[in-house]
């Protein structure tokens, strides 16, 4: 457009590219910032003056929407420089253009995942040792976190400057998952300890028998225990140990009738082979006698060995039985203690992730 006065007014479109530094601290919840400076190097301030038309920047009410950044404002500066070259100022305007991420998109896709992911890991702690599935449960969930990782850094820009909010999130998710894992080898060492291969030392006993279930509220079955249950279910506890005793009974009986007879068939033996020895001395009677009166005295302390040795047998398999059962509820202590604090690590690193952002979602 050309003025009467000679003036010309020249408004070419164009699109300006330019790179700015990016800083990734709180990638996703971050803000940019890009200057983009106008001015002239071949003019000075005295031949061409810059003046911004709005105080408030550039208009940014033709912007269109995009999916990842908003447009928070494009402020204008006006600036006037001076070189040792030139007396004259050199004009510039500078406008810096604030640009915030979209979150919603990396909420839901890599902090939610991430979020279930850890929690299925704490949840491994409630799954009984005996199920075979607790160590391969954690192999499993550590696989999935480094393979959802992979994917995670695709996303992420690649730059040493900084390091992510949600990188170092995710560092600490796999750290506690493999901690997890960790833990979890731990718990099936104790759980499946037993008398023939390892002792519960006395610092063990103390801290995972005594202290530790005092804090975390954990007890065995007591008597007083036993004695709350319904009738019912005494009953069928009474026909269970009842069913138990008859067996080894029976078993117990069975092997005293077998000491029984043979020891009858030799004491008969002998008994009738002492008769005819003696027989032409005319004492064949008394020797007899004798001889019978010593027979059943020996059968009742041969019983009374083979119930010692019974017993006894008995008594080693009732303590390795408890040293068995002491390893294995040292075991659900350090699960119990392992859950609660992997729980809590969970939850506190994501809260302090949430809340260190400078904002949640934007949608």
């Amino acid at each position: 457009v050309v003025r009467s006065n000679g003036s010309c007014v020249y408004i070419p479109p164009g699109i300006f590219k330019s790179t700015c530094k990016i800083d990734i601290t709180w990638f996703p919840f971050d803000d940019q910032r890009c200057e983009m400076k106008f001015g002239s190097w071949t003019y000075d301030g005295l031949q061409l003056d810059l003046q911004l038309q709005d105080e408030g920047g550039g208009d940014i009410s033709s912007f269109i929407t995009n999916g990842e950044w908003d447009l928070l404002g494009v402020p204008g500066k006006r600036n006037e420089l001076f070189y040792n070259c030139c007396p004259e100022p050199y004009i510039d305007i500078t406008f810096v253009i604030i640009i915030r991420r979209r979150t919603l998109y990396y909420f839901f896709n890599l902090i939610v995942p991430c979020v279930l992911i850890a929690s299925m890991a704490v949840l491994g702690f409630t799954l009984p040792p005996d199920s075979g599935e607790k160590l391969s449960l954690g192999v499993t969930i550590l696989l999935s976190l480094t393979v959802f990782l992979n994917m995670v850094a695709e996303t992420m820009p690649a730059t040493s400057d900084a390091v992510p909010l949600l990188g170092t999130y995710f560092n600490c998710i796999m750290f506690m998952v493999a901690s997890s894992v960790v833990s979890t080898i731990l718990i099936l060492n104790y759980h499946h300890r037993n008398a023939d291969t390892h002792d519960m030392s006395p610092w063990i006993r103390l801290v995972f028998l005594e202290w530790m279930p005092c804090l975390l509220r954990m007890s065995r079955p007591s008597e007083e225990d036993k004695t709350s249950l319904t009738e019912a279910t005494r009953k069928a506890l009474k026909l269970k140990e009842l069913e138990l005793k008859e067996r080894s009974s029976k078993s117990l009986l069975a092997n005293v009738l077998d000491i029984d007879d043979d020891f009858r068939h030799n004491t008969l033996q002998s008994s009738s082979h002492t008769f005819l020895r003696h027989d032409d001395s005319g004492g064949g009677t008394i020797l007899h006698a004798t001889t019978s009166c010593i027979g059943p005295h020996r059968e009742l302390t041969l019983i009374l060995k083979e119930l010692r040795v019974i017993t006894d047998k008995i008594q080693k398999e009732d303590e390795a039985a408890e040293i068995t059962n002491d390893w294995k509820f040292a075991a659900m202590v350090v699960d119990r203690m392992c859950l609660i604090i992997f729980t809590l690590f969970t939850i506190l690193a994501t809260v302090a992730v949430l809340c260190s952002a400078p904002h949640i979602i934007v949608t």
